[in-house]
Parts: structure tokens; sequence; C-alpha cells
């Protein structure tokens, strides 16, 4: 029998999780360097970074982190430019389980979670041309607000990252 668990990453599954991203998450599209992988996904033992994780019996099939930050302060208005943003980071989804809707499954509950820590809105970004990524984030409800060039961190394609945002009702 097979058993589908959707949770909280804790600290005992950092070391799987950073093998996650960095074998099933490289793709023209994606901006994975190791050591910014290793050291984000270390903070879920510090709390400074939350995850979901999608486990399937032993094997776990995918991720999504979050946290809180002012990154996206600029997209503010005026009277909450001084207030957090939710961000998701990463969503990895392993190979064998696309196209099955776990990766909007991941990000619904991560858009659930930083809701329920009080955040107005939530933002996530992508390569422009990333079809996959978009595709989940609009199943999930995230509307595209900017797209620039940033050619460092997306050397393929069009070299733009688009940001995507949900605001949340008062």
């Amino acid at each position: 029998m097979t058993t589908n668990t959707l949770r909280p990453a804790r600290t005992e599954d950092i070391p799987a999780l950073i093998n996650l991203i960095l074998t099933q998450g490289p793709n023209p599209w994606n901006w994975l360097p190791p050591d910014d992988v290793a050291r984000h996904v270390a903070q879920i033992a510090t709390g400074e970074v939350n995850a979901v994780v999608a486990w399937v019996d032993d094997a776990l099939q995918g991720v999504v982190t979050f946290c809180e930050t002012q990154h996206f302060a600029r997209y503010q208005p005026a009277d909450r430019i001084a207030r957090s943003q939710g961000y998701v980071c990463e969503a990895v989804v392993h190979r064998d389980a696309v196209g099955q809707g776990l990766g909007a499954r991941l990000l619904r509950a991560a858009v659930d979670a930083l809701q329920a820590q009080g955040v107005r809105e939530v933002y996530i970004d992508r390569h422009e041309e990333n079809a996959a990524s978009a595709g989940m984030m609009r199943k999930v409800g995230f509307d595209v607000i900017d797209t620039f060039d940033e050619p460092a961190k997306r050397p393929n394609g069009s070299g733009r990252t688009t940001v995507c945002r949900i605001v949340f009702d008062d």
C-alpha cells in the first residue's frame, strides 16, 4: 500500500531536501547554486526558512521552501512597504512524480502556511520561459506583476525573470 504524506519539513529532512533540489531541480530555467541551496535549506533548522515536503512511502518526492522577507518591498503599496512579505523560494518535484499535481499541492500548502503567519502578499519568481512553473503558479492563483532582464541569474533563453504575486484580502 502506498502512503502519501504532505507535511512540514523537519531538521532531519535537510540532507534529503538538498539532494532532491540539486539532483531533480536543475534544468535550463532554474538557478540553483549548490552552496546557496545548501545554506538556504540549512535555515530550516533555525526556523528562518520553512518547507513543505511530500513523501511517498519512504521516498522524498517534492519540496517547496518559503520564508518571510522584505525583498519585494518595491512592489508593496506605501502603507505596507515596511511589512514582511512571503516568498516561495524553491519548488522541486522528483521527475518520477511530475505531472500529477504534486507541485501545485505543495505550493498551495506553502501559500496557506504563509497566510496563516499573517503575511498579506506572497511572491514567487521564475524564468520568463519556464512554462511548467508558470502553469503551477497560475493553478495556485499567482498573477504576473513584473518581468525584467537578469542574465546573470537566467543565462538561458530570454534571460529574464518573471515575478508573480498573490494578495490576500484583509
